[in-house]
């Protein structure tokens, strides 16, 4: 709801620093009334309202302040064109919030300030969050939204969907961006819960406004179907009180049916048109995935493949570890922990509790449970997500008290590191 309060504002001010502010404040007004007050009946126009009152204050305190008689001129706040109608409706032919996500997504950014100030403003992620995304320290990445903030502050840029030219600079960065929310949506990071519906349900409407205006980009397709295909099975990832349920438990039959249809027919219409690129090689792999009756019965040796192509094509760190994961369901989980082995001096992995769990969940199909059970405390260990805690807690003790109920998960998700 934020992002699309801020796309209206900054839309209408043309000022994205200052709509960002007054949009905190109104949040703020929100935290303190609404529990006394109770919920409005229209959360979203309540917020612009309060917002855009709250922006007439900030940008008349800036103009007097840095003397912007023009922008005045252009730009009167008591102007009543300006004036948010309270009931407004988002479409996918005027979304402020993709405006806003091609707007932080400009050029003169640098690509990784770029995608953090489009995950700050249009994903609501905290700095924290996206640090963690990234894999670089929280005064890293606050250096990086506050510069990026700073550019778009004096570039003058207008609040428009840009032209053709211009948005075709900027669409890998968009595409990034939308998967980097529904990833911290799909498996949020910290907080006590496994997922952050709102997120990854704004990713896809996004990337779906996405592919209707640009229907013949099969990368932006191909984004479209992996947040589908890996959102299907959302409704079986956690249990009555919310704990995590790997894949192999999983429940297939509660996997949403027409999400994987949709996603399937997506993926299938953009691969033969081409270039190929990495969102296509993971729908494709979701897929796999998604039609495989059981775990025991996944093409694995496609799956395998599959990421040796996505490697070549985007060579993350976790991406080599899913890669190494699927090595070990096709070669045996010797050959797997060889692969991770290499991965090991890789700082951005290094301390990461993912690599610890892939470590784990091999030693355990190797039998090994001495070492499972000591790698899967150390990446309990390392989360801060408290569900992901508790299953690898919970898999540490059941290897120390007896036999293995199960298999672990033998999918992991795709956290994004930096190349």
């Amino acid at each position: 709801m934020a992002p699309q309060v801020l796309g209206v504002l900054a839309r209408r001010f043309g000022d994205f620093a200052t709509a960002e502010d007054a949009v905190q404040e109104a949040l703020l007004a929100a935290v303190t009334q609404w529990p006394a007050d109770g919920l409005p009946a229209n959360p979203r126009g309540w917020l612009i309202q309060v917002g855009y009152r709250r922006m007439i204050e900030l940008v008349r305190g800036e103009q007097a302040r840095r003397r912007r008689e023009d922008l005045v001129a252009r730009r009167d706040p008591d102007d009543r064109q300006y004036a948010p109608a309270a009931d407004e409706e988002l479409t996918a032919e005027r979304d402020d919030a993709l405006v806003l996500l091609f707007l932080c997504c400009h050029p003169a950014l640098a690509p990784a300030s770029a995608v953090a100030l489009t995950l700050r403003a249009v994903g609501g992620l905290t700095t924290a969050e996206i640090a963690r995304a990234f894999l670089v320290p929280e005064a890293t990445m606050a250096q990086r939204i506050s510069r990026a903030k700073q550019r778009i502050r004096t570039s003058g840029l207008p609040f428009r969907m840009p032209e053709e030219a211009e948005r075709a600079e900027r669409l890998a960065a968009v595409r990034q961006v939308l998967y980097l929310i529904f990833t911290e949506g799909h498996t949020s990071t910290a907080g006590p819960a496994l997922r952050r519906v709102d997120l990854a349900g704004e990713a896809i409407r996004l990337t779906r406004a996405l592919h209707t205006r640009l229907p013949d980009d099969s990368e932006t397709a191909g984004l479209l179907a992996l947040l589908l295909l890996t959102e299907a099975r959302s409704p079986a990832r956690t249990g009555p009180s919310g704990e995590l349920i790997s894949l192999a438990d999983q429940d297939r039959s509660r996997w949403d049916a027409a999400a994987i249809a949709e996603g399937i027919a997506l993926v299938t219409r953009a691969l033969p048109r081409g270039p190929v690129g990495p969102y296509q090689v993971q729908a494709a792999i979701a897929a796999l995935h998604d039609e495989a009756p059981s775990t025991e019965a996944t093409d694995w040796p496609q799956i395998l493949a599959l990421y040796e192509v996505l490697e070549r094509l985007a060579g993350t760190p976790v991406v080599a570890l899913n890669r190494a994961v699927a090595t070990a369901m096709v070669h045996g989980p010797a050959a797997g922990l060889t692969a991770l082995d290499a991965l090991g001096d890789d700082a951005r992995l290094a301390g990461h509790h993912r690599l610890a769990a892939a470590r784990a969940h091999l030693h355990e199909m190797a039998g090994d449970r001495e070492r499972a059970i000591t790698d899967y405390r150390v990446a309990a260990a390392r989360t801060s997500s408290l569900p992901e805690q508790r299953y690898l807690t919970m898999r540490a003790a059941r290897l120390a008290s007896g036999p293995p109920d199960g298999p672990a998960s033998t999918e992991l998700p795709h956290r994004p590191g930096r190349s």
